[in-house]
């Protein structure tokens, strides 16, 4: 049964031209963060636009726009960049998003693993101090991809929690 399941799980890179669905998928992720930011859609009912998103698709070098699917229908997307500071870490999830009917079904821990193993070298991973779901779902991922070697810091100012480890 999990065998079929992950048959019908799958992740890409995003080409440009499918940008608009990492667009359209980006309004139901902020949706959710309205659970834990102070964020408001503007008059027209939508969200006002991810901030520098554009720049996945003109630096793709540094900057890596993956789609979730599941039965080859669009179910959620990663944003992973390339750090500027080495000396913190290669590899920065910057936005993860897996849609409420898809969580809980191995999907979001199924995707994270592909691209930890497809991106190799030293991540860091950070929470909102809000979210105690992504906590709890980032740590229980890392935890078993990295068999518990991995270290957790709490960022001074904002109080978000950031796991750091090797892939």
């Amino acid at each position: 049964m999990i065998s079929d399941r992950c048959e019908r799980m799958g992740i890409e890179l995003v080409p440009k031209r499918k940008q608009a669905v990492i667009v359209n998928l980006m309004q139901l992720y902020l949706y959710d963060f309205t659970k834990y930011l102070d964020i408001s859609v503007n008059d027209q009912g939508l969200f006002l636009p991810y901030p520098d998103l554009d720049e996945f698709w003109k630096k793709r070098e540094r900057k890596y726009p993956y789609l979730i699917t599941f039965d080859q229908r669009p179910a959620g997307f990663a944003l992973i960049e390339r750090m500027d500071d080495a000396a913190e870490a290669d590899y920065y999830m910057t936005e993860f998003f897996v849609m409420q009917k898809y969580r809980r079904t191995g999907l979001g821990t199924w995707a994270a693993n592909r691209l930890f193993d497809h991106f190799q070298g030293r991540w860091k991973v950070t929470q909102v101090s809000s979210n105690i779901p992504a906590q709890a779902f980032w740590r229980k991922v890392i935890e078993s991809y990295t068999g518990g070697r991995y270290e957790e810091y709490i960022d001074p100012v904002r109080h978000n929690p950031s796991q750091y480890f090797n892939s």
